[in-house]
């Protein structure tokens, strides 16, 4: 019997491997989780200077700003589509997270944007 130590996505796992045993057999001892630490939340992302929201609407992940489908001054409900981020290949709505109205839009249609990066901002 050989043991090992398997990673696999950040999880560590302890295996045994019985020699000389077929692929189809059951594992010798069933794997075990070692507990890691639980990731760090990510900061928040503070509003631009200038910008006059307190609720800042920010970047899920790095994209191309497909449409703006709010302006400055619109009131608006928690749910409902601010702009549409292409990434991956894929449209993402970006969301309003509460109600409000929009203090400021911070992309433009076509933008190139990073994750975390403040897209709008509400009052």
């Amino acid at each position: 019997m050989k043991n090992y130590t398997i990673t696999v996505n950040g999880n560590v796992y302890e295996v045994t491997v019985e020699e000389g045993a077929s692929t189809g057999a059951a594992p010798a001892a069933a794997p075990k989780a070692v507990p890691k630490a639980a990731p760090a939340a990510a900061p928040k992302v503070a509003a631009p200077a200038g910008a006059q929201g307190s609720v800042v609407v920010s970047a899920p992940m790095p994209g191309k700003i497909l449409g703006v489908k709010a302006s400055v001054g619109q009131a608006v409900k928690k749910g409902e589509v601010i702009m549409i981020l292409e990434a991956m290949k894929m449209e993402n709505d970006i969301v309003a997270p509460s109600d409000g109205t929009i203090a400021s839009i911070n992309a433009a249609v076509g933008d190139a944007v990073e994750s975390g990066a403040t897209l709008a901002t509400l009052n």
